[in-house]
């Protein structure tokens, strides 16, 4: 029986609900504070996003930055809220002056939802603003107004103070991992220098930028001296060591876009471009970007991005008036790098020594390359070591995001998981026995170790992790020292030779019980001895 659609199912909801009961939307997943990317850590960006504005504008140098358990305090010293307009600029729905391209001219912040958003998911929200001798405040409780302050004199500096509490009803058991605040600080920093940020009595600033970034970055040392260039709205920072894959971090309005954009598909393609023209060879794409590590930094105006964390830039033109992305990037690299090289005779030949050292090994790897491809997919058909799911069996490619594989040792696990997974959108891959330990091996061991090539194969990152298949990477081994070195040694494989899914964020590790509790009523599993002790004093309560 279908359920009635009537006038009371239609409902109107308030700009603090709505965000409320779709969160994922304004601030992605939620999290509870173990991985960089949740929610908790989207709202102190968000409202460090709006200091950042500031200063880009010539308002403000310093921000202080104090977490205290779980109460966050974001000050700046730039132009403060305009008075009158404060209490609407923290919850009102399309309000802010990001809209006016007059005051924020190259703002990362464009749909006034930012600081709404904190507003709302804030247990706790105080917004206080200083100009003119004057201050304004108003507190909030999960984007309901509970004090709205008169306007009074002031002789604080001018600016604006949040204070915000995440509201546990919606991030649950969350703390905050300072690291990962950390992280996020240096890359403000990097991109913004003359700006000082100061985080519970650490100073963040930077001098040389983006170079500072590799410098920071790199953990082995680089073939070359960084080649660093600057133009009017693009910054970049170029280098190659002897690690595999592509390493690029990339920031729009002094914005860090961990998923790229088009902003760094224009430099990949364009470093390519002006590589061959400046040595007049042909070299192939892969040859000149192996081993790269680079950042790159635009400003533009009126920048979209692809969803409203602005984890990748979505924009194709640098302004509504201004060229394509792929042009204005390639207009200035075509002119700085050729520059540069031609400048450094020294750097042009390393560059060129890299480049040719990379042509030999991929030509050398051919043959090898094709018997493994035929290998993996004989293997593939008769071993059956791949238990796939249906978005892929399916090719149902808008589901990507929601995929996972297990890697899991021995038939028995792995027969184990695969009763128990969501066969759409969980894949499972049975190792046989212990790996190879790959620590300091070439990428041709890939290809000649069967249990490798396969997990390649089934991953589908021989060419780059563009084309991976799933979003997680699970590495699914027993809880004893013999699974304990598989993981390692896992681990080891893909850190040595696709370094990209680690600093990406798609290799996870499952965490298995060691203890299984359990009488006629329930059975309880557990992670530690403390634990355990617990499950039996439960389970014997019980009986």
């Amino acid at each position: 029986m279908s359920a009635e659609y009537t006038e009371d199912n239609i409902k109107t909801l308030s700009w603090s609900e709505h965000i409320r009961l779709r969160p994922g939307m304004y601030i992605g997943k939620l999290g509870d504070g173990n991985a960089a990317d949740d929610g908790i850590y989207i709202l102190i960006k968000e409202v460090i996003d709006n200091s950042i504005d500031e200063f880009v504008m010539g308002n403000g140098r310093t921000i202080d930055l104090s977490i205290r358990g779980t109460e966050v305090k974001v000050r700046d010293y730039g132009r403060g809220i305009p008075l009158g307009k404060v209490v609407d600029a923290v919850s009102k729905m399309n309000t802010g002056g990001k809209y006016d391209s007059k005051a924020f001219k190259k703002s990362v912040g464009l749909n006034g939802v930012g600081t709404k958003a904190v507003n709302a998911l804030s247990s706790y929200f105080k917004v206080e603003s200083v100009r003119d001798d004057k201050i304004k405040a108003a507190e909030f409780c999960r984007g309901q107004i509970t004090e709205d302050h008169d306007i009074d004199s002031s002789s604080t500096r001018k600016g604006t103070r949040i204070t915000f509490i995440p509201d546990e009803q919606i991030f649950k058991n969350y703390s905050f991992k300072l690291e990962y605040v950390d992280k996020m600080l240096w890359n403000y920093a990097y991109l913004n220098r003359g700006l000082c940020i100061n985080f519970n009595g650490e100073r963040y600033e930077s001098e040389n930028g983006l170079k500072d970034l590799l410098d920071r970055n790199i953990d082995e040392e680089p073939l070359y001296p960084i080649i660093h260039l600057e133009g009017d709205d693009i910054e970049v920072a170029i280098t190659h060591t002897q690690s595999y894959g592509e390493d690029y971090y990339s920031f729009v309005n002094g914005q860090y876009t961990p998923q790229g954009g088009t902003h760094q598909i224009a430099f990949r393609e364009t470093i390519a471009k002006v590589i061959r023209d400046h040595y007049g060879k042909s070299f192939e794409a892969q040859d000149i970007r192996a081993s790269i590590t680079a950042a790159i930094s635009v400003k533009v105006m009126e920048p979209v991005f692809e969803s409203q964390t602005k984890t990748k830039l979505g924009s194709q033109d640098v302004g509504p008036d201004g060229p394509s992305m792929r042009s204005f990037v390639n207009d200035f690299l075509s002119r700085s790098l050729d520059n540069y090289l031609h400048k450094n005779p020294e750097i042009a030949s390393a560059l060129l020594r890299k480049i040719t050292q990379s042509e030999r090994e991929r030509k050398e790897m051919a043959g090898v390359k094709k018997l493994a491809r035929d290998r993996a997919k004989k293997a593939s058909v008769h071993n059956k070591k791949l238990r796939d799911c249906r978005v892929h069996l399916g090719d149902k490619d808008d589901r990507i995001a929601d995929t996972s594989i297990f890697i899991c040792e021995g038939d028995s696990a792995s027969g184990s998981i695969t009763k128990i997974r969501d066969v759409n959108t969980q894949a499972v891959f049975s190792l046989k026995g212990k790996p190879l330990n790959t620590y300091g091996l070439t990428k041709k061991i890939v290809y000649e170790n069967e249990e490798f090539n396969l997990l390649q194969a089934a991953l589908n990152i021989e060419d780059g992790i563009e084309n991976l298949r799933y979003n997680k990477v699970i590495i699914a081994t027993d809880a004893d020292v013999d699974g304990m070195h598989i993981r390692l040694l896992l681990i080891t494989f893909f850190l040595q030779f696709f370094p990209e899914i680690v600093k990406q964020g798609h290799l996870f590790v499952l965490q298995t019980p060691l203890f299984r509790v359990r009488n006629k009523k329930e059975t309880i599993y557990c992670f530690s001895e403390e634990e355990r002790q617990a499950a039996l004093i439960r389970v014997g309560k019980n009986k």
